[in-house]
């Protein structure tokens, strides 16, 4: 069990959109007289799901433009990602670099024998080996942990909820279900319409923080040294500010997989940062070295 309970945060954020998805889908059936939009929206929410997971390596590597590398052009990252897949009893994942100077990280892939850990121009030169080995532990973890899974179905489970929501307020506007006594009051389903989406995407969110604090404890525990992990974060804080991405739709769908939040504080509110606080991360590696 993780110290922070992390994981057990997980399970009752993904009860809440459950449980979220089962009001909302009760107003549509309620709505509608019958329950096979639902059926059909969480067809789409599998679809876009399996797409997402089976895909996950390359759309990110696409986003972020990064390309293979040999163990000839980039020995160092080569050697410490050899270094900690053996430790895990893990097989080496296929390693990618970025050209831009943003400094940043991810990992990506559906299971460990299917995984690609990519790294930044700017985070390979800003970070000393010691620190590099600290994000790569952190990112690898994100890999052995399942978490490109459950950001996908997260994911999927907030367009599910986003979608219905969009019918609701169709379906409102344009009088549609039910007949006297049972049909909806059409001010529930449009306060539904709009806040549905809105809690979704609160709760997604939330998933991916705690993913990020297991991925700094686990990667820690890899790695063997917190603090490494604690100055790579305190570099990539400042890093990430001076040199951020511009948040396009493709980096935006890539950007929760990053060991740093790329984009500016006014591009994106604190309430929907896929990331943790750093000062909160850094304080909980510092707690875990002592």
């Amino acid at each position: 069990m993780h110290s922070h309970f992390n994981g057990l945060k997980t399970a009752g954020l993904f009860a809440g959109i459950f449980a979220l998805l089962l009001v909302i889908g009760g107003l549509v059936a309620s709505a509608t007289g019958s329950s096979v939009f639902i059926w059909i929206f969480a067809a789409i929410g599998l679809a876009t799901t399996a797409y997402g997971y089976w895909n996950s390596d390359k759309l990110a590597i696409k986003a972020m433009h990064a390309y293979p590398v040999t163990e000839q052009q980039a020995p160092e990252m080569y050697r410490i990602v050899r270094e900690l897949s053996t430790a895990a009893n893990q097989p080496m994942p296929a390693l990618y670099i970025s050209p831009t100077q943003a400094p940043n990280a991810f990992a990506t892939g559906r299971n460990p024998q299917h995984a690609a850990v990519c790294c930044t121009d700017g985070i390979l030169s800003l970070l000393d080996e010691r620190e590099l080995r600290g994000v790569l532990g952190h990112e690898l973890m994100h890999v052995y942990n399942r978490d490109i899974l459950t950001g996908s179905v997260a994911a999927a489970l907030a367009g599910v909820i986003s979608s219905i929501g969009q019918f609701l307020a169709f379906s409102s506007i344009f009088g549609g279900g039910g007949n006297g006594e049972n049909r909806p009051n059409p001010l529930v389903m449009i306060g539904t319409a709009l806040l549905a989406p809105f809690a979704a995407g609160i709760i997604q969110m939330a998933i991916s923080r705690t993913r990020e604090y297991d991925a700094d404890e686990d990667g820690a525990r890899l790695t063997g040294d917190p603090l490494a992990l604690a100055s790579a974060l305190r570099k990539l804080e400042h890093g990430t500010a001076r040199a951020p991405l511009a948040p396009t739709p493709q980096l935006q769908n890539a950007s929760h997989m990053m060991i740093a939040n790329p984009f500016r504080a006014a591009d994106l509110s604190r309430m929907f940062a896929t990331h943790p606080p750093m000062a909160e991360r850094i304080a909980r590696l510092e707690a875990m070295a002592r």
